[in-house]
């Protein structure tokens, strides 16, 4: 996996080394606070690496005060939702005292009842983090014991299985409901180990208590928040960055197999534009295909090409600046990251009361998933908009006019005979319109639910959803662009005899080639398609240092 940021591309191995890829990664050793939790962090946690976490003493302090102090405004008479009071619709419904902590209980049981798919265990983990860290701000009025508990089913590798399907985005209700009850040992359903079932015999196996029972007003915490959203962000964050990455190495590749004009990565005409993540694209764009004889006025007289190109087609010239504004939309989506992890994102929350009068409750929105949801749909958007470029570019390589001279189909002689790589494409074409119907954005879909109590609703969760499925396609279509690229160059090298490629892109053609030979003659390639798929998805195209 990438760390998350836009420092330059890495080196580029056909593989990583066994004694780096098995090295057993250092765990996490942190104490939440409320205030400090980071990118690399979260990034650690998501990938499911071991993890040290405990609550800090001077937060657990706050936590015991601010527990008091509820205690408290509810002894003098507040009304408080999701205390003494029920929730949604239910919101004028009392309680009594003695109903209280049988109601934490209930919620958790009426709230799990999300379906489909599971998120992936790390986002699971990171989830309970972020609730925890949530929580350690202070305003939740929980008990320490609480986020203990959280962080112990954390440390151990215990993971709560949590349904996608359900959520609105008006806080993670029913996957963190599902996640509340394994905390509880209740009827929830948990992973450890590779072993999936009940969370009792789960937590068993992890030699954790079996029960920890909820007192007043902590099942709203656990449940009313943003720790999923935010977690399947931190996720996608980190795919697409990747991706992005090896969008450069394929469009790199392409520029070698078409013999393109270097003009277009100028770092005066760049600069012009005054986007500095376009300026980077552009830089590193330029290193990948640096000392290349291909992309010279001799590489491509060397495929009869007698008049100047003069420009390359819109796709090669605007492809830094499509690709820049995609890191722009990270580095703006890590920001909000940040700051949403180190939030009380919750509803209700506790503060105290000036001259040491006590604490009072303050209903709000805090749990809203807007501002995560309307990123996720953006970055859904400029991942689709790379897809689609890169199958433009892939289609690009298909027809000798359009690739200046490639030997149509990317096939080896004899053409005609062999078909070549027409139909590895049609994938690509394939998978651009789900994505394209996936990137409609979910958050200007709301409707008013629950007797109109959630009049308005993010749908963040589809956002997520969505994004996650179109990071799987993006894998494929990104595959189908380098496996063809890979294939334009092969097929002309012996006209390139005496040219080399730039060093960055003979190291991305043998990696490729490393895994896939080269298409002598037509063959299976259902296989060939997969295997380059899988070294996208396992990232072996970006090395190590």
């Amino acid at each position: 996996m990438t760390l998350l940021g836009a420092a330059p591309a890495p080196a580029i191995a056909a593989t990583v080394p066994a004694s780096v890829a098995d090295a057993p990664v250092a765990p996490l050793k942190l104490a939440l606070d409320g205030a400090r939790l980071t990118l690399p962090d979260m990034l650690h946690i998501v990938r499911g690496d071991p993890v040290e976490l405990s609550l800090a003493p001077r937060a657990a302090r706050a936590m015991r005060q601010a527990r008091k102090g509820a205690l408290t405004a509810l002894d003098g008479g507040q009304r408080v939702y999701g205390w003494n009071q029920g929730l949604g619709p239910l919101k004028d419904k009392a309680l009594d005292d003695d109903q209280q902590r049988e109601f934490q209980r209930r919620i958790l049981l009426s709230h799990a009842a999300g379906v489909g798919d599971d998120v992936p265990d790390g986002e699971a983990l990171l989830a309970l983090v972020l609730r925890a860290n949530a929580m350690a701000r202070g305003h939740m009025g929980v008990r320490p014991k609480l986020v203990e508990r959280m962080l112990a089913l954390v440390n151990a590798g215990v993971a709560p299985v949590l349904p996608q399907v359900g959520s609105l985005g008006t806080g993670d209700l029913q996957p963190m409901a599902a996640a509340g009850l394994v905390l509880t040992g209740e009827q929830g359903q948990a992973r450890y180990r590779g072993s999936t079932g009940p969370a009792r015999r789960i937590l068993a196996e992890a030699k954790l208590p079996l029960s920890f029972p909820l007192e007043a007003g902590e099942a709203l915490p656990i449940i009313s928040g943003s720790g999923l959203l935010t977690a399947r962000h931190v996720h996608a964050v980190d795919r697409s960055t990747s991706l992005a990455t090896q969008f450069e190495y394929a469009f790199a590749l392409f520029l070698e197999a078409t013999r393109a004009e270097a003009g277009s990565l100028d770092a005066r005409t760049h600069a012009e534009r005054r986007i500095p993540d376009e300026e980077a694209v552009a830089g590193r764009l330029r290193e990948l295909v640096k000392d290349s004889g291909w992309m010279t006025d001799e590489g491509r007289a060397r495929l009869h090409e007698k008049l100047p190109r003069v420009q390359d087609a819109v796709s090669v010239r605007a492809a830094p600046h499509i690709a820049g504004t995609l890191r722009q939309t990270l580095d703006e989506a890590r920001r909000i990251i940040e700051r949403e992890a180190n939030a009380s994102t919750s509803n209700p929350l506790l503060f105290p009361l000036g001259g040491g009068k006590g604490h009072e409750f303050v209903m709000g929105g805090n749990w809203d998933g807007a501002q995560i949801g309307h990123a996720m749909d953006t970055l859904n958007a400029q991942i689709t908009d790379v897809a689609v470029l890169s199958h433009e570019l892939s289609g690009r390589l298909l027809s000798p006019k359009w690739s200046y001279g490639l030997p149509a189909n990317l096939a080896s002689p004899p053409v005609g005979l062999n078909s070549g790589m027409v139909q590895v494409q049609t994938v690509a074409a394939a998978l651009i319109p789900e994505m394209q119907t996936r990137a409609v954005p979910s958050g200007v879909l709301s409707r008013p639910e629950k007797d109109g109590q959630e009049d308005h609703n993010t749908m963040a969760m589809a956002s997520a959803r969505n994004l996650h499925a179109n990071l799987d396609r993006m894998e494929t279509v990104l595959a189908v662009q380098l496996l063809m690229s890979a294939q334009g160059i092969d097929l002309i090298r012996p006209d390139m005899d005496g040219l080399r490629l730039g060093e960055g892109t003979a190291r991305v053609h043998e990696a490729i080639r490393a895994v896939v030979p080269e298409l002598d003659e037509d063959r299976h390639m259902t296989p060939d398609l997969e295997d380059v798929t899988s070294l996208v998805r396992e990232e072996a195209l970006l090395g190590i240092e």
